[in-house]
């Protein structure tokens, strides 16, 4: 977990499936390999729910998980109300609600408003030197800018921010037990709350917009799954982009003085560090709803896969030389798998790439002489099963 890319590859190398198993879960196939991947992401005979395999009983692996970390039975009804949730057209009905809300023109709308909140974080970066001189970019840039534009975008309002940050953190840094217990009923609870707000007090917001009328009202339970889809949907993964881009580009000099010679490389280096720092490893895992081959391995009806992307992304059968990072690289018809692929692809990934390219480019304008505050093999991740992020980023930003 604390190096997936790397732990992934003798795996992949040595079988194109593994059984793996997790503490509290049940055996899954892991797949490695970039072409099972895909297809497991993208083929209708995988679904996300196991209660959609004909005449088979599987157990769902997520609430496995979730309640193995802590998670309260009763609410594990918003798992299987999500987006990531749902196969089909339940999940095509749940999809079209939000999509709006993502699509290139709105994203290029909020570019202004994304620029501005930078700046502002920019500006205040110095006032949070430690006795060393050195900032910790995460707490300070690359968690506060994703999360105040996520829920400006959904309409949490500004005095239940702290609250909802603080309920997140503790889904995402790896708590267990009462704690992830606790934050994630709190999360629900307060979501619950918004939804009664929103219904006599509707703004411009994506809250307001899923419970305006409409044909195929959703149920309270989808809306509050909704929302928390998207608010920790819409910015975990983005913080650890904004972080794992950073930290990329000071340990890689060359790449770095590419980007500042040409800024017109920054969705180029975005979709690179997708690839090969990507902060998703894995997707969740999928159900065979019939007997079939994944490549040349039998899968039986029932059987959970786990896609993992970190290996589908180094994987030399789809991308030359996968361990080099290169901001100009060309695809060549094998595009990464970091925001997902098929059905459940990522619905905010222009919202991400931008947030993370505009705040490379305005640090690096504000801070031409950045460097990091140790070396590169001393930063820290956590060993995270869902995220590949760092613990810290500490930066000198000036010499």
């Amino acid at each position: 977990m604390r190096d997936p890319f790397r732990a992934f590859s003798p795996v992949r190398e040595r079988a194109p499936l593994v059984r793996g198993v997790m503490p509290g879960v049940e055996p899954m196939w892991v797949a490695t390999r970039y072409d099972d991947v895909r297809q497991v992401l993208s083929d209708p005979r995988f679904v996300v729910d196991p209660a959609h395999v004909p005449g088979a009983e599987p157990s769902h692996r997520i609430e496995q998980l979730w309640r193995t970390r802590g998670a309260r039975p009763e609410d594990a009804k918003y798992l299987r109300s999500s987006l990531f949730g749902t196969d089909g057209p339940e999940h095509h009905r749940l999809r079209r609600r939000v999509v709006r809300a993502f699509t290139t023109g709105r994203v290029t709308r909020l570019r202004p408003r994304i620029e501005h909140l930078t700046h502002a974080l920019l500006d205040a970066l110095p006032t949070h030197a430690g006795q060393d001189g050195a900032v910790d970019l995460i707490p300070h840039l690359a968690h506060p800018l994703p999360v105040t534009v996520i829920c400006e975008l959904v309409g949490v309002p500004e005095p239940e921010r702290p609250n909802w940050a603080a309920w997140g953190r503790v889904l995402t840094d790896g708590a267990t037990g009462t704690a992830l217990g606790d934050a994630l009923h709190a999360l629900i609870a307060s979501a619950h709350t918004l939804v009664d707000h929103h219904h006599t007090h509707p703004g411009d917001d994506l809250i307001s917009a899923l419970l305006a009328p409409h044909d195929d009202p959703l149920t309270p339970t989808e809306n509050v799954a909704l929302i928390l889809n998207l608010v920790f949907a819409g910015h975990a993964t983005t913080v650890n982009l904004i972080a794992n881009g950073i930290a990329g580009l000071l340990a890689h000099p060359d790449q770095l003085a590419l980007l500042r010679g040409n800024p017109a490389l920054a969705p180029h280096a975005a979709d690179e560090f997708m690839r090969w720092s990507g902060p998703n490893p894995r997707a969740l895992p999928r159900y065979a709803t019939e007997d079939l081959h994944l490549g040349a391995c039998p899968i039986h009806r029932g059987e959970a896969v786990l896609p993992v992307m970190a290996a589908a992304d180094r994987d030399p059968r789809a991308h030359p030389d996968p361990d080099r990072r290169d901001i100009t690289r060309t695809r060549h018809g094998s595009p990464h798998v970091g925001f997902g692929h098929g059905p459940h692809r990522c619905i905010g990934d222009h919202l991400a790439l931008q947030e993370a390219q505009t705040a490379w480019t305005l640090l690096w304008n504000r801070f031409p002489d950045l460097t990091l505050a140790l070396p590169p093999d001393e930063l820290i991740r956590e060993a995270h099963p869902n995220s590949w992020k760092l613990t810290a980023l500490p930066v000198f930003l000036h010499p």
